[in-house]
């Protein structure tokens, strides 16, 4: 339906006359005429005032349809840190409508699991900015430093509250109910890995790699992390520095090698890796995250100056091959912050 259609059939719902409208709104009663009869449309400012007086949202004065507005909902969540508060209730409320429709079930119920995150992660950054406040004014007294573990996702020194025993569990269970789904797998293994069970990670990658869909440079690179896992570093570098002679062109052997070389240290040939990765990447636009891992290395190694000129070429990369502009982007802002505390590091 066109907007000045639904406006007219709101109008009339809510039992006001154009000029009714048009006071309460602040506009000429021939304003509310022109969008109507399609003349003209409601300026963007007035949208959200529209959608206040008809006890309605803006996307339903847009008749959009239920996949229009779950692509909204990811794409606005996408875009920006935080949501307000009415707009975070709105999209609940809309979603657990489509928790019901068997046509969208499984996309509403993956957006309510990110909806919450979404706004358990804009908390959990505000927490971790209070907590970190306290802990610098009083260093010396233990209170606000759990908080501060558990919403910057700090290491925890006991390992009855480090370990990954929970999440194994439950992705182990889906890789039994699903044996022949190739993802589940993925995170069974890394959280084995996490916990040094090398062992069961090395069962389920031998049953990984009997699936049609298993990828031969992952499974080699997993054979690699399961060899770290037992401390076996000159073993676990033969089969990583095997594969890239095997594949040195190959950009994801060469993302997933610096990832490797990264975890264990090796930030010179990671560097290398991640720089090569880039390069090879055919694909446009291409991700930033050889380029976060580069930037986290240098600041791992106190090159704050280096880490900044690395966050230039992510802000270049995102303007650029993305298309993205501080106006529409929340990460177009989030990366100028992370260089400029860098640049006042260095």
């Amino acid at each position: 339906m066109e907007l000045g259609k639904k406006i007219r059939q709101l109008r009339f719902k809510a039992g006001l006359t154009q000029e009714q409208l048009a006071e309460k709104l602040g506009v000429a009663a021939q304003s509310v005429s022109k969008w109507e009869n399609a003349v003209a449309m409601p300026d963007i400012s007035t949208l959200p005032l529209l959608a206040e007086v008809f006890g309605v949202s803006i996307d339903d004065l847009f008749d959009l349809t239920a996949e229009q507005r779950l692509n909204r909902i990811e794409n606005r969540m996408d875009a920006e840190e935080d949501l307000p508060q009415d707009l975070f209730w709105e999209y609940e409320e809309f979603l657990k409508t489509q928790l019901t429709d068997p046509q969208h079930k499984q996309r509403a119920t993956d957006l309510m699991a990110y909806l919450y995150w979404h706004k358990m992660n804009a908390y959990a950054r505000k927490a971790a900015k209070y907590a970190k406040e306290a802990v610098r004014m009083a260093p010396g007294v233990k209170g606000s430093q759990w908080v501060l573990n558990k919403a910057a996702g700090h290491a925890a020194w006991d390992w009855n509250v480090s370990n990954h025993t929970a999440a194994i569990e439950f992705w182990r269970e889906t890789v039994e109910a699903n044996p022949a789904v190739r993802l589940p797998y993925l995170y069974l293994i890394d959280n084995l890995l996490a916990d040094h069970r090398a062992d069961e990670a090395e069962h389920y990658l031998a049953r990984l790699g009997n699936l049609p869909d298993a990828n031969p440079i992952m499974n080699e690179i997993y054979r690699a992390h399961i060899a770290l896992a037992r401390f076996d570093e000159p073993g676990a570098d033969r089969i990583v520095e095997d594969l890239l002679a095997a594949h040195p062109d190959d950009a994801v052997c060469l993302f997933e090698a610096a990832q490797y070389y990264a975890a264990k240290c090796g930030y010179d040939r990671a560097i290398d890796c991640y720089e090569r990765s880039f390069q090879k990447t055919t694909r446009k636009p291409r991700f930033q995250d050889e380029l976060m891992g580069i930037a986290d290395i240098w600041q791992i190694r106190g090159e704050y100056r280096k880490a900044a000129e690395t966050y230039d070429r992510i802000l270049d990369l995102l303007e650029h091959e993305w298309g993205l502009t501080e106006a529409d982007d929340s990460s177009i802002r989030t990366t100028r912050d992370k260089r400029d505390a860098l640049l006042a590091k260095a």
